[in-house]
């Protein structure tokens, strides 16, 4: 039986490209994730913070280059597409930004963000994520970007709402954390926003 609709975006959409390096206009770039990057992520995974709001941790440098291993297969299997954020002027890690979990039949995507500590307050999170967004629903031709976080995170949901993201609800106790299960925020943008 066939399909009534047609899928959003079609198999070799990301993939037929090399991954590519974005812009946010004012002082950062989102470039591909490169091995000399592993001793700063390493380094990011320290910081307390991200044990509060990430299920993740970084035991060795070594770990890490395995994670950048898999993001650049992401790419390559269009399961996921993952971004360094980096200041445009000396290429100092400041943050990620990612699509995860896309659906190609769908147009749809989850946005993930992380920022390290000393980029914290300083809008990294949002400007990169903003960027992504223009990038994957205006040249991609996604249909609609998901952003979840913890209730609890308010930072985070300042980013959202800064990058455009607008408050559709609350997914209840949604997300296993190392504190047991959270409730979480979800907002949305859809092209044409």
């Amino acid at each position: 039986m066939p399909y009534l609709t047609h899928p959003v975006l079609a198999a070799g959409t990301l993939s037929g490209a090399p991954q590519p390096t974005l812009p946010t206009g004012d002082g950062l770039l989102l470039r591909p994730w490169r091995d000399e990057d592993a001793p700063a992520v390493h380094v990011a995974f320290q910081d307390p913070l991200m044990h509060q709001w990430h299920v993740r941790s970084a035991d060795s440098e070594d770990e890490v280059r395995g994670w950048i291993a898999d993001w650049r297969q992401g790419w390559e299997r269009e399961r996921n597409a993952q971004w360094a954020v980096v200041g445009a002027a000396d290429d100092l890690l400041v943050g990620r930004v990612a699509l995860r979990e896309m659906v190609f039949w769908d147009g749809l995507a989850e946005v993930a963000y992380w920022t390290t500590a000393a980029s914290r307050g300083r809008g990294v999170a949002a400007r990169a994520t903003r960027a992504l967004a223009a990038w994957a629903l205006d040249e991609v031709g996604f249909q609609r970007l998901e952003l979840s976080h913890a209730v609890a995170n308010e930072a985070s949901c300042r980013v959202a709402h800064k990058a455009g993201f607008a408050p559709e609800g609350v997914k209840r106790r949604a997300v296993l954390h190392p504190d047991g299960w959270h409730d979480m925020h979800l907002h949305a943008r859809v092209r044409g926003d």
